[in-house]
């Protein structure tokens, strides 16, 4: 994101019962869409595994070590043997939401490549009743972003306090983004553009430059 639509200064630190560990793909790191990130940042009992190769400083942990003792892991993905995730609302056990993150093929994939996950029960969110703005195209209708998916989740496990002030987050981040592509005015912006910040809008510089003669706006193209 533009530095000056930061918005390190919107996040809440959130203390949930249920830990989340977000399995994040080696090519998600660097990318300013990733919103698994962004999750486990508004939560202090989460962590990231990372699945390939990790930032240049940082240990990435097995996923048995992240989880600590007695907890029961859940690995959240619509697997054909997924169970609703209300069912496990109101147990007594500690649970661990373990979370792919990645485009649908990799987190996909995330379950035969971690041998840890394989043996771990699968649970399913049901499906979304609102669909939010987002940055990327899901890859077919009911798709949720990763902090979108771990809202929902702990709506349900946590209670609707914790799934409203994630999916702010989610409406902050993904609004200012669409903003400043000039995809949303700025009146429709969850919490309002910071003072000062002018938009970005290279897909429009892009159409009008296109829109003239021979492909480059009049004032460089060259008059003899």
């Amino acid at each position: 994101m533009h530095r000056s639509l930061c918005i390190c200064a919107e996040l809440p630190r959130i203390a949930a019962r249920t830990r989340v560990l977000v399995v994040l793909h080696q090519l998600e790191v660097v990318k300013p869409t990733n919103t698994g990130i962004v999750a486990t940042r508004c939560l202090t009992n989460s962590a990231v595994i990372y699945r390939g190769r990790a930032p240049t400083g940082v240990d990435s942990m097995p996923v048995s070590t992240a989880l600590g003792p007695d907890i029961q892991p859940l690995l959240l993905f619509p697997h054909d043997s997924a169970t609703p995730l209300e069912s496990w609302r109101g147990t007594d056990r500690a649970l661990a939401l373990v979370v792919p993150d990645g485009t649908w093929a990799q987190a996909a994939r995330t379950r035969k490549r971690i041998a840890e996950l394989a043996c771990m029960p699968c649970v399913a969110l049901p499906d979304p009743q609102v669909q939010v703005g987002r940055l990327r195209a899901p890859p077919r209708p009911g798709r949720l972003a990763t902090l979108e998916a771990i809202a929902t989740a702990l709506g349900i496990l946590e209670g609707p306090q914790v799934a409203d002030a994630l999916m702010r987050v989610y409406r902050v981040m993904t609004d200012r983004t669409l903003w400043t592509n000039g995809r949303l005015s700025a009146d429709e912006v969850t919490g309002g553009i910071p003072a000062g910040v002018r938009p970005h809008d290279p897909l429009r510089k892009i159409q009008a430059s296109l829109a003239e003669p021979d492909g480059y706006p009049a004032s460089t193209r060259c008059t003899r």
